[in-house]
């Protein structure tokens, strides 16, 4: 449809989620981007956080954590390929909060840089999981 963007995410396990949708919402490393029909080429990193996939509406349909990777943009297509993923609504709350505790300990028992940008990493991702289940749309 030509107002319409076929949108796909793959994670290392599956492909998540491939159809036509009306618009895709990506945290960017650099920014929440959309991304409609006729988008210019553009490829980003993606940071932590929810992609929102919405229908012609503008109702969000579908909410997906990812822990990042990567989104290559063009006017028929948007494609995001991440390290992890998993449906906003499976995510356990009491196991992310358990994540970011530990996290949290990992970065206050780093011996060195190497350990202390690990475990950063690590609480920036829990971080952001629990911030997707405080938020119910975009």
């Amino acid at each position: 449809m030509a107002d319409q963007v076929h949108f796909e995410l793959v994670s290392p396990e599956r492909l998540m989620f491939s159809a036509n949708v009306g618009e895709v919402i990506i945290p960017g490393t650099e920014g929440d981007f959309g991304v409609l029909a006729g988008h210019s080429n553009l490829i980003s990193t993606v940071r932590p956080g929810v992609i929102n996939i919405l229908d012609d509406g503008a109702r969000v349909t579908d909410r997906i954590f990812v822990e990042g990777g990567f989104a290559e943009v063009n006017a028929t297509s948007c494609t995001v390929l991440a390290e992890r993923a998993q449906k906003v609504d499976e995510i356990d709350r009491a196991k992310a909060e358990q994540a970011l505790a530990d996290a949290r300990e990992d970065v206050t028992d780093a011996k060195n840089d190497i350990e202390r940008a690990i475990a950063v990493a690590a609480m920036e991702i829990a971080e952001a999981r629990i911030h997707a289940l405080a938020v119910s749309v975009y």
